[in-house]
């Protein structure tokens, strides 16, 4: 028997990954700007998996990874995560940020006070930078500070950004532009009248 699998999905954003094992998913990965990179980083951190046909439950994953790509609040309540090896300080962050809903964010320091936790904002930003469970765990929506849309991503965020996420889900940043905005098309002027 296969211990692990992985499973490369279409979504509005490019071609995805998502690794899993017998007890939940291990990880998903955001596309990378070809195909070959996205499945390379998959092996990469999954070596022993397999691509394979998804059971059921990573199916309902990839269900709800498409619909908040497409911009609608994926459901994955039903979404079961293999954290072996994850810590338990990180795991504490990452259930609570699976509760923020889909187009709101909180700072990091928010995390950190909501966990009982203030003094440890830099462990937070750790653990989301480590955060193995892409969209799953919806770190895009954790910021360095209130406001702050950074591109800023966890290791296994592929070319797509923080802000580029968040604006999928409707938030609009309060900071000044990146680059990465002025590479968006821009709607043409309306005539006036």
């Amino acid at each position: 028997m296969i211990g692990r699998g992985y499973a490369i999905f279409d979504t509005a954003i490019g071609r995805c990954g998502i690794a899993w094992s017998h007890a939940g998913v291990v990880g998903v990965q955001l596309p990378e700007a070809r195909e070959i990179d996205t499945r390379r980083r998959l092996y990469r951190l999954h070596p022993e998996a397999r691509e394979l046909p998804p059971p059921p439950k990573v199916g309902i994953a990839i269900e709800a990874i498409v619909a908040t790509l497409r911009g609608q609040a994926g459901d994955f309540s039903d979404v079961t995560l293999d954290i072996e090896g994850i810590s338990p300080f990180n795991r504490r962050v990452y259930d609570f940020v699976r509760s923020i809903p889909h187009g709101e964010t909180r700072a990091c320091h928010e995390v950190a006070s909501a966990l009982r936790a203030p003094g440890a904002v830099h462990s937070v930003a750790q653990a989301i930078a480590k955060n193995p469970f892409m969209i799953i765990v919806p770190c895009h929506r954790v910021l360095e500070t209130a406001g702050s849309h950074g591109n800023g991503m966890s290791a296994f965020g592929g070319t797509i950004s923080r802000r580029h996420l968040l604006s999928i889900e409707g938030v609009r940043p309060t900071a000044g532009k990146t680059l990465f905005d002025a590479l968006l098309p821009v709607a043409p002027p309306r005539p006036s009248a």
